[in-house]
C-alpha cells in the first residue's frame, strides 16, 4: 500500500495564494448545510427517533435509504429491489470489499489506463496483477488476457471501468464501446465494476445508459446480470456523511452484506437518515446546481486551455465530470512540472503518472476545475502554460 498522490496534494490548499486544480472534490458552496443541519436535528427530536438514529442497525443499509436506492436505480432502467442494494461508506469502501470479495494474490484486474488511483489502491491490498483495457480502441482477445493470467499464477477475476466523465480523463465510454466490454466479459466470464461517481453531472450531449442498464436488457433481469454498480451520493449531495451504494444481483450482494458485517457493521445510522431525507427532497436540485456551476467551471478552464497552452499541449474536453485530461510533450514530467508549478507560479495539479498501473503516463496531468471559481481557472491556466 502506497500513499495517494491525491490525498498529499490536498495539504496545498491551505496553502494561500495556490490556485488548485488538484483534488477532485465537490464545491462545498453547493452543500446543502441548511437542510442537512435541519435533518439532523429531525433525526433527533423524538425519544424514539433518536434511539434509531444513534443506534446499531443492519448491514444491508437504513431501510427507507435502501427503498429510494432500489427506486433510483428503476429510473435509471435497472429494476432493483431492496435486496439488490448494500449501503458501504462512499463507493470507495465498496471497491474495497469487492478487491477482498474477488481477488487472491496474483490473479489479474483488467483496468484502463489510466483510470482512477483509488481503485488501483483498493486492489492493490490484495496484491493481484492489472492489465490494460482499451475500450474505445479495441481491446486483446479474451485468450491473451486470460493466458497472461495464467502466466502470472492466477485468473482474470474482473474488469473496472468508469465510464462516464472518468476520473482522470473526463472521457465517457460510448453504447459501443460499453457493450463490448460486456461482450469480453461474457467471454471471460467475469463481472464488471462500473464506477458511477459522476454519472449524474452531464452538462451536454445525449445520456448514454449505464453497463449495468445495458446488461440486465439484454439477459432479463439483474439477478442474472454480471454488472456490480458502485454509486455515490458524495459528488452530488456531499461527501461528508461517506455514504454510497453498491447495486448487484441478489447473491453477490449477500456476500457484500457478509464483508460489510466484518468491516465496521454498519454506515452510521444517523447519517443514512440525514441523506435520505435530502434524496427525497433535494436531490435533482442539487444536480441541477452543480451542473449549472461546474459547466461554467468547465468552459472557463476549456477556453483558457486554447487561449494560453502551447500548440503542443493536448487535452480532454468532458461533456460533464470534474476533470480535464492534458497530454504533454514527451520530455516534460507531470511530477517535475508540478514542482515547479507549485513553487514558481503558485498552480497545483496531479501528476498524470499516478493514474497508471503500468508506470506510464509520466508526460501527462490530471487538471480539477471543481474548486476554483471561473477567474481564478483563467488565470491559473495562464501561469500553468507560462511556465510550459
Amino acid at each position: 500500500m502506497k500513499a495517494s498522490e491525491i490525498r498529499e496534494l490536498l495539504k496545498l490548499l491551505d496553502q494561500p495564494g495556490v490556485i488548485s486544480f488538484a483534488g477532485g472534490i465537490p464545491d462545498p458552496k453547493l452543500f446543502p448545510a441548511g437542510e442537512a443541519a435541519k435533518a439532523y436535528a429531525d433525526a433527533l427530536a423524538s425519544p424514539a427517533s433518536a434511539s434509531a438514529a444513534l443506534q446499531y442497525s443492519v448491514s444491508e443499509g437504513y431501510p427507507p435509504l435502501t427503498r429510494w436506492i432500489a427506486a433510483h436505480m428503476a429510473k435509471l432502467g435497472v429494476p432493483a429491489t431492496q435486496e439488490n442494494i448494500v449501503v458501504t461508506s462512499g463507493s470507495q469502501q465498496g471497491l474495497d470489499f469487492a478487491g477482498k470479495l474477488l481477488l487472491s494474490p496474483n490473479d489479474t484486474a483488467l483496468v484502463t489506463a489510466p483510470t482512477y488511483l483509488g481503485a488501483l489502491q483498493a486492489f492493490s491490498a490484495y496484491e493481484p496483477r492489472y492489465d490494460t483495457l482499451r475500450p474505445e480502441h479495441g481491446n486483446r482477445t479474451p485468450q491473451s488476457y486470460r493466458e497472461a493470467a495464467s502466466a502470472a499464477g492466477g485468473q482474470v477475476k474482473f474488469a473496472y471501468v468508469v465510464p462516464d466523465f472518468a476520473n482522470p480523463t473526463g472521457e465517457t465510454l460510448s453504447s459501443e464501446a460499453r457493450r463490448a466490454l460486456l461482450a469480453l466479459a461474457d467471454e471471460l466470464d467475469i463481472p464488471i465494476l462500473e464506477d458511477t461517481a459522476y454519472h449524474a453531472l452531464r452538462f451536454e450531449g445525449a445520456n448514454v445508459p449505464s453497463i449495468q442498464a445495458l446488461d440486465v436488457a439484454r439477459v432479463g433481469s439483474l439477478d442474472a446480470s454480471r454488472v456490480v454498480y458502485f454509486g455515490t451520493f458524495s459528488k452530488t449531495i456531499a461527501p461528508g456523511l461517506r455514504v454510497g451504494w453498491v447495486c448487484a444481483s441478489r447473491a453477490l450482494i449477500r456476500r457484500f452484506v457478509l464483508v460489510k458485517q466484518a468491516s465496521d457493521l454498519n454506515v452510521s445510522v444517523i447519517n443514512q437518515m440525514v441523506m435520505q431525507r435530502l434524496a427525497e427532497t433535494r436531490h435533482e436540485a442539487l444536480i441541477e446546481a452543480a451542473i449549472k456551476s461546474y459547466r461554467a467551471k468547465r468552459d472557463a478552464m476549456l477556453a483558457a486551455l486554447a487561449a494560453y497552452m502551447p500548440k503542443s499541449v493536448r487535452w480532454t474536453r468532458p461533456e460533464g465530470g470534474l476533470f480535464v485530461w492534458a497530454t504533454l510533450p514527451e520530455s516534460v514530467s507531470g511530477a517535475e512540472l508540478l514542482e515547479r508549478a507549485v513553487r514558481e507560479v503558485k498552480v497545483a495539479f496531479v501528476p498524470g503518472g499516478a493514474f497508471f498501473h503500468d508506470g506510464s503516463g509520466a508526460n501527462t496531468i490530471r487538471l480539477s476545475f471543481s474548486l476554483p471559481e471561473p477567474a481564478a481557472i483563467t488565470e491559473g491556466v495562464r501561469r500553468l502554460a507560462s511556465l510550459l
